[in-house]
């Protein structure tokens, strides 16, 4: 059997999960999900993802806090990030200028991107190929 590279889904919304899950199933990854930070980060430590798609604005800033954790841990800093949200890029930056700070991807030369929702299929799929590209499944 053929080894899948595997994308970590973290978001609270069961109907983005079932999307994201079908859409990166059909390209040939491994979808693995998580309805929130906690699930997020026992499964980022025990699936060794590729890469990690998450919603940084679930409620109580979940999805802030699991990026800063992310970030900040030595084994999963240098996983890629690709963050998605309902708010703008430029809105999301202001607040996390203005409320909060957030690690940069110390020792990683892949970047995270910012998506906002809804998803284009075409330029998330984009995305997760150049973000994985070289990644051992």
């Amino acid at each position: 059997m053929e080894r899948r590279i595997k994308v970590l889904i973290v978001d609270d919304e069961p109907d983005m999960r079932v999307f994201l899950c079908n859409l990166l199933g059909g390209c040939g990854y491994e979808a693995i999900e998580a309805q929130d930070r906690q699930d997020g980060l026992r499964k980022a430590k025990a699936k060794k993802p590729a890469l990690i798609i998450l919603d940084v604005t679930m409620p109580r800033e979940e999805g802030i806090q699991l990026y800063r954790e992310l970030k900040e841990s030595r084994t999963l800093r240098t996983i890629p990030v690709i963050m998605v949200s309902s708010i703008t890029e430029r809105t999301f930056l202001q607040y996390r200028k203005s409320y909060c700070t957030l690690p940069a991807a110390e020792g990683s030369d892949r970047r995270g991107v910012y998506l906002k929702k809804p998803l284009d299929a075409d330029e998330l799929i984009g995305w997760v190929q150049t973000l994985t590209a070289g990644a051992a499944a």
